[in-house]
């Protein structure tokens, strides 16, 4: 299953096929009001319950078994509406919004504390459920707020238009299982894939 060496992994949910096509057309036809932006590829969107990091081949193995004994039952999911991390004036990120039913947050509290089991630090954040959709050019993606964070011009356009439209809605899924992912980066941005996969019941 596993690579030898350090692998940089994260747990996320994946998305519905018919969510994915309608961020896709929405994403489509906003790239081009913050062109300098990053865009995610839409084969790529998920909602990280986890970022986990660089971990050697045996923790990856212990985190596996782990996740593989916690029992969440299925929970639904709407995605609507967008915004801007830290603040749409210093905007670094725009994403799309998420709400859930409490199986979201209970599920990503029940992977943070079986991971601290194994030595993995708990998030200094609440959990906050979002859709990354692209990323300020430049500097580092980070979504939180930074000191001489300063108003940036990138998203300028984007926010204008999405002024003059009325928020969108992408649909609603039922959430079914969840998966440990491995991010490799790269020149064309990271790839994700796919190593384990867990239901939930």
């Amino acid at each position: 299953m596993l690579d030898p060496g350090n692998m940089r992994i994260f747990v996320a949910l994946d998305l519905d096929e018919e969510v994915r096509k309608r961020i896709q057309l929405f994403v489509d036809e906003l790239r081009g009001f913050a062109p300098s932006a990053r865009w995610i590829t839409p084969e790529s969107l998920h909602i990280t319950l986890k970022f986990i990091g660089e971990k050697p081949e045996p923790l990856v193995k212990q985190i596996d078994r782990a996740l593989g004994q916690l029992a969440v039952p299925p929970f639904r999911v709407t995605f609507s509406g967008t915004g801007f991390f830290p603040t749409p004036r210093a905007a670094r990120v725009f994403w799309a919004g998420i709400e859930a039913e409490p199986g979201l947050s209970e599920l990503a509290a029940r992977i943070e504390r079986s991971l601290a089991n194994l030595g993995i630090p708990k998030e200094d954040r609440a959990f906050s459920p979002h859709l990354t959709l692209a990323r300020a050019s430049g500097g580092s993606g980070a979504p939180g707020w930074r000191k001489g964070d300063k108003a940036k011009r990138q998203f300028a356009d984007l926010q204008q238009k999405l002024q003059q439209s009325p928020p969108p809605n992408f649909g609603t899924m039922t959430a079914q299982e969840f998966f440990l992912y491995r991010s490799q980066l790269s020149p064309k941005g990271s790839r994700y894939t796919k190593i384990a996969h867990y239901g939930l019941s």
